[in-house]
């Protein structure tokens, strides 16, 4: 009898580090699931989106597992993202915080922001307003900002909220881009730290890229807390749930 528990026991035990493992190979080498905490991707991604984003999508860097040990350098298997992704990559000044945001600029390109304009290599990138007020997010002085969509040299289209064309971040210098690294921005353009600020996020390095965001697979507008069991079905955002992420 005792002999028949001892082994229950263990079986549970190795059924539970079975599958411990198999989570954490999936985690690496396939797919990690990430929340939206801020507004910097509005339109695209809203505060309360659970996606999933593609480990593989980029190849492998030591950020691709669990805590980043520091076992090599570089990236096995590894690629560039295309211009327009939207990519999960961890601060360059500190490696503990994911950041989320769109790459707009690959190694070797020039970015610079005139008059909100975004240019890429000396052109202007082509933006359509599609409605004076979004009630997405609130400027700074709580007015609605305006709907764009914006569209990339290479066709992507996506849509961006601009509060303004004359703040600090919609007239910058030219940035060129280092080989080895690329240049991301958030679509919420006035309210989004991204690589316009040098100090604060700069030009990121391949190395730290973490994966492509693929999918919304859940997403919830924070309106019921945790103990409101009976608001959680109004809360969840149902439309955005196993929606691509363009």
């Amino acid at each position: 009898m005792a002999k028949n528990k001892s082994g229950g026991w263990l079986e549970s035990v190795k059924t539970i580090v079975y599958a411990g493992l198999i989570a954490i190979g999936i985690r690496t080498v396939a797919f990690e699931p990430f929340n939206i905490p801020s507004g910097s991707m509005i339109p695209t991604l809203l505060v309360g989106d659970y996606l999933f984003v593609s480990k593989y999508s980029y190849g492998y860097s030591r950020y691709s597992m669990p805590l980043g040990p520091n076992l090599f350098s570089g990236r096995i298997f590894g690629s560039l993202p295309e211009r327009g992704d939207v990519a999960v990559f961890k601060l360059p000044r500190d490696p503990s915080q994911d950041y989320i945001k769109r790459i707009i600029g690959l190694p070797g390109d020039r970015i610079q922001v005139r008059g909100g304009i975004l240019h890429i290599n000396g052109q202007p990138v082509r933006r359509e307003l599609v409605s004076d007020r979004s009630d997405l997010d609130r400027c700074f002085g709580r007015e609605p900002p305006k709907y764009y969509r914006e569209t990339l040299p290479e066709g992507r289209v996506h849509g961006i909220l601009e509060c303004s064309d004359s703040n600090t971040a919609d007239n910058t210098q030219e940035y060129r881009v280092p080989a080895g690294h690329v240049f991301a921005m958030g679509d919420n353009r006035d309210n989004s730290q991204d690589s316009r600020f040098l100090d604060a996020v700069g030009f990121i390095p391949v190395e730290n890229l973490v994966g492509r965001a693929e999918f919304i697979f859940f997403s919830v507008d924070g309106s019921a807390a945790w103990w409101e069991v009976w608001a959680w079905p109004l809360a969840v955002r149902w439309t955005r749930l196993l929606s691509a992420i363009r």
